[in-house]
């Protein structure tokens, strides 16, 4: 990179906000997602929006790209600089700007955790649903950019869900505030609606203002046991026929169960094929009448075992059979590829079957858990990219589960983002016309292609 450009770029940010040593930039290489890599030229890790716009209209001067990266955590390869350029790191915009009691709203920006919007509003007696797996440590800047869901997606939705206004920086540096409080405003096109999930592409998200929800006043958790795959997955089936919408509807199959009771210990059975972490909140009435519910589902579907959380700490405890489920696979073997495939809920109990066989047909070894209720599954393979004939079979693998996803009328992700990893199974999901409309947003945000290039397309 040019070296009075980097002079430039550090005299914006200050000399103890730049990284341009090897070994430091080596940290900034990768994310989450497994065999991809690619150093960036310089990380840059500005304090407030009006870095982050100089920065842009430097870049754009000098035709640098620019990757926005958050806490890395991502699992497509959005978060990589794909060809060297400058990496903007959010976390030191770290800051809860606002909590709204009166509009039940909170600005914060992009650097913050989502477990500590969390924390912040549940001490009001207010609720943030989303809640991705890796809320103790990704950024809210991210769960925009990749639309995070999360195990309260069935009954409370995702990201987008909650999104009220971005504050955003456009690649030539200029700043882009879109929506606001008022709950009703159709005024022109939905911008907030195109800029969450963009994956970095169209802007960089500096402040997010967030709708919230009144914290439910009680919840149970429960855990059930299942003797044969086809049980578990009709129960979620006829759990959602009987109108009940929990908040939390996951599913583990038999090889997850496994690698998580010798991680964690929290008492799982180890001669099941499934089990379900089921959750309802609300009302304290409605809870007790919707919990009595689902257990007789449960019972007529031939559980083995029905588990209700007595204190919080035991709910606690059950929950976290399904939060540690990657963590746990991902000690098993040295590489982890873990995806979102995502069906219709009708279609569930096939995928998984489909899943199985596919793995058998390619002697790969997947898990897969995930969000039940809403069919987000997560196939994850546990593999050695040391072995190349072992990983171009998981591969493989893997492209009939997207596949066999799309003919049932689901998709290739669910909440995990296209990135680099599934860019080229997006034309197949969407066809010609749906990349063409894309490519030609991407033009109109950003002419030059520095955003984040190599990405979704």
């Amino acid at each position: 990179m040019d070296q009075s450009l980097v002079k430039e770029l550090g005299a914006i940010v200050g000399p103890e906000n730049i990284i341009a040593d090897p070994e430091g930039l080596a940290c900034y290489g990768y994310d989450s997602t497994p065999q991809l890599e690619s150093r960036p030229g310089l990380v840059l890790l500005p304090g407030t929006g009006e870095e982050i716009s100089r920065i842009m209209t430097r870049c754009h001067s000098a035709g640098v790209s620019v990757t926005p990266r958050g806490s890395g955590t991502n699992l497509s390869g959005g978060s990589i600089s794909a060809n060297g350029g400058v990496v903007i790191q959010t976390s030191r915009l770290n800051r809860i700007l606002e909590i709204d009691e009166e509009n039940l709203t909170a600005r914060v920006e992009a650097g913050v955790i989502t477990s500590a919007l969390h924390q912040a509003v549940e001490a009001r007696g207010l609720f943030y649903p989303p809640d991705p797996g890796s809320m103790n440590i990704s950024t809210m800047g991210g769960n925009v950019a990749e639309n995070s869901g999360g195990l309260r997606g069935l009954k409370y939705g995702v990201t987008s869900d909650y999104v009220m206004g971005l504050s955003t920086i456009l690649a030539d540096g200029q700043p882009l505030v879109t929506g606001g409080k008022a709950v009703k405003n159709v005024a022109g096109y939905s911008l907030n609606d195109l800029l969450v999930s963009s994956e970095g592409t169209l802007g960089i998200f500096t402040e997010i203002l967030v709708n919230l929800i009144p914290k439910p006043l009680a919840k149970k958790t429960m855990l059930v046991h299942f003797p044969e795959l086809e049980q578990a997955a009709l129960t979620v089936s006829h759990i959602i026929a009987a109108r009940i919408i929990p908040a939390t509807l996951e599913f583990l199959d038999r090889v997850t169960i496994r690698c998580v009771e010798e991680y964690a210990h929290v008492g799982l059975p180890l001669d099941v094929e499934a089990v379900l972490l089921i959750e309802v909140d609300g009302h304290p009435a409605v809870v007790e009448e919707e919990a009595a519910a689902v257990r007789d589902i449960c019972e007529k579907h031939r559980c083995s075992f029905f588990q209700t959380a007595a204190t919080a700490d035991e709910a606690l405890k059950l929950a976290t059979a399904r939060r540690v489920a990657l963590s746990a696979l991902a000690r098993m073997r040295p590489t982890t590829i873990l995806e979102d495939a995502t069906v219709p809920r009708s279609c569930i109990e096939p995928m998984v079957k489909l899943i199985q066989e596919i793995a058998a047909k390619y002697s790969v070894t997947i898990g897969t858990f995930g969000h039940a209720g809403d069919g987000n599954l997560h196939p994850t393979c546990l593999t050695d990219e040391r072995d190349r004939e072992e990983i171009a079979r998981a591969h493989h693998a893997f492209e009939e589960i997207f596949d066999a996803a799309i003919a049932m009328g689901g998709t290739i992700t669910g909440e995990h983002g296209v990135g680099m990893a599934k860019k080229r199974y997006l034309p197949k999901l969407v066809g010609e016309a749906g990349i063409r409309v894309m490519l030609r947003i991407k033009r109109a945000f950003d002419p030059q292609g520095i955003l984040n290039p190599g990405k979704a397309f």
